[in-house]
């Protein structure tokens, strides 16, 4: 590992003004995914700004009964915090079946948000990868896809995010709080995950410096009928194959409302917003199910290892949806 200074912010305000004078600078969190790329030589940059101390924790309650999340709340903090788990078990699932024990304890809710691809090819210098140098190609399109996206490609990434967090809050609705030197501004979280396009190294709307500071969740009555599900090759610290994030408000069996998201499939938390359209109106059942699936997986592009991923996500999205319908929710 090449030396690195470090500093230790003490406010938001300096923490941005750090690596906003100095975009060699990079925010330090939880550090687990980051110290990865560090050792492996990835990420390079020559001074890390360690904001653990930032007053940025907690879950707090909003006037209209949604919450704000603070940046650096841990994982294992939120996904046991009463209000989550009674008002959007899908975000509390979604952050259990994320990553280990140990890890979870550590990451932080903002850095899951900043975390980057798993691709192999992203993580091995030696290999041509235009997210991590851009115009260098992408070794994975013939190379080993496996675990790679089939939605929201293009000929320069297919690589899959691999949030489950922003899977569930895609499907929330929340928006991103950030804190820059022009001041703070809000994203909607399904604006603040890019498509890799003509820039796959562009995968957020943040300016260098730009930090940040909470995670809003709205009030959603619904959410308390929700699901995460996720498939993934073992039970133990792996990441999705195919997930899904369902919501349900019905009425005498017809669905009133619906909040869907897949994850493991797509290059961003992918709001399945055609599956959406299919069940409004719609009686609940595995029939409707079933259309919404296909439609939302229509325009996959699959390649020749990631061909199951277009049925998986099917399978695993009609499952979600029959769940909730069935059950309310509970555990994925």
């Amino acid at each position: 590992m090449r030396a690195i200074s470090y500093t230790r912010a003490t406010d938001v305000h300096s923490a941005v003004e750090a690596v906003t004078s100095d975009p060699g600078s990079s925010f330090l969190a939880g550090g687990t995914t980051e110290v990865d790329l560090l050792r492996l030589d990835v990420l390079r940059p020559h001074r890390l700004v360690d904001i653990n101390r930032l007053p940025l924790t907690g879950v707090e309650e909003r006037a209209d009964g949604g919450l704000l999340i603070g940046a650096l709340a841990r994982m294992s903090e939120v996904a046991e915090d009463p209000a989550v788990v009674e008002r959007y078990p899908m975000l509390s699932q979604a952050l259990l079946l994320g990553a280990s024990a140990q890890l979870r304890h550590m990451a932080s809710m903002g850095g899951n948000l900043m975390q980057r691809v798993r691709c192999a090819y992203y993580r091995d210098p030696e290999s041509a990868c235009n997210k991590r140098v851009p115009g260098s190609g992408c070794s994975a399109l013939e190379g080993v896809h496996r675990g790679h996206a089939i939605l929201g490609t293009s000929e320069h990434c297919i690589a899959t995010h691999p949030s489950d967090l922003a899977v569930a809050l895609v499907a929330l609705d929340a928006v991103v709080h950030v804190e820059g030197m022009d001041g703070a501004r809000t994203i909607p979280v399904d604006d603040f995950f890019l498509l890799p396009g003509d820039t796959p190294e562009r995968e957020h709307p943040l300016t260098p410096g730009e930090l940040i500071t909470a995670i809003e969740v709205p009030a959603l009555s619904m959410a308390r009928r929700s699901l995460y599900l996720k498939v993934r090759d073992r039970e133990s610290y792996e990441f999705a194959l195919a997930s899904a994030a369902a919501a349900l408000a019905l009425e005498d069996g017809v669905v009133r409302e619906v909040r869907l998201a897949l994850g493991g499939v797509a290059t961003k938390p992918w709001r399945a917003r055609r599956a959406e359209d299919v069940l409004m109106g719609e009686r609940a059942d595995d029939a409707a199910f079933t259309r919404a699936a296909t439609a939302e997986l229509a325009p996959a592009t699959t390649r020749p290892m990631n061909a199951f991923k277009a049925e998986l996500a099917r399978r695993t999205l009609v499952r979600a949806l029959r769940t909730v319908a069935t059950t309310g929710g509970g555990t994925a």
